[in-house]
């Protein structure tokens, strides 16, 4: 892709994430065109159909999670690994869960992005969990992890701040070895 069109496409789709994130993945797409200061030949070049805009859309928070756990993975001492990569699951929720449900909603259950997504996001807990290395329990999983993150995720969506920090204590907690 050329530089222009590269731009192009990234600022509809960063457009496309806040007006999503504002008012759902109906909005007119007149409107990302405007905001995004691109013609709608622009917008419909790179997305012909409004199912592939909130497809990338979603493919992009799939991807920074990702990355996230990626460099956490890289980067972070392996016993502040789990409490970091919880903690940014339940951020991630928080700031992105309006969104996130709206654009599962808005795709078919059988697309091929749920599938990519379930990898990726199965692959970088795999990263994460050897990562961490001794400081977790021999016998969890990648599985475990993600069923855990978004246990934590729907358990604090209504919990103060103290409430959600304990509940986070608490599964690092049984994260650790005996």
């Amino acid at each position: 892709m050329r530089a222009d069109a590269r731009r192009n496409y990234e600022r509809i789709v960063a457009v496309a994430r806040e007006l999503f994130a504002e008012k759902g993945t109906d909005v007119p797409l007149d409107e990302v065109v405007k905001r995004a200061e691109v013609g709608a030949g622009t917008l419909y070049r790179h997305f012909p159909q409004r199912d592939a805009l909130v497809e990338a859309v979603y493919r992009g928070e799939i991807e920074a999670l990702a990355d996230y756990g990626r460099e956490l993975a890289a980067e972070a001492a392996p016993e502040k690994i789990m409490p970091l990569w919880f903690q940014e699951q339940v951020r991630f929720f928080t700031r992105k869960k309006g969104l996130t449900v709206a654009l599962k909603a808005s795709l078919d259950r059988d697309r091929e992005v749920f599938a990519w997504a379930h990898a990726v996001l199965h692959e970088v807990a795999a990263e994460v969990l050897a990562a961490a290395g001794e400081h977790v329990r021999s016998d969890v999983t990648n599985v475990d992890l993600l069923r855990l993150g978004h246990g934590l995720c729907v358990a604090t969506e209504q919990a103060t701040p103290e409430e959600a920090g304990r509940l986070l204590d608490i599964v690092v907690g049984g994260l650790r070895p005996a």
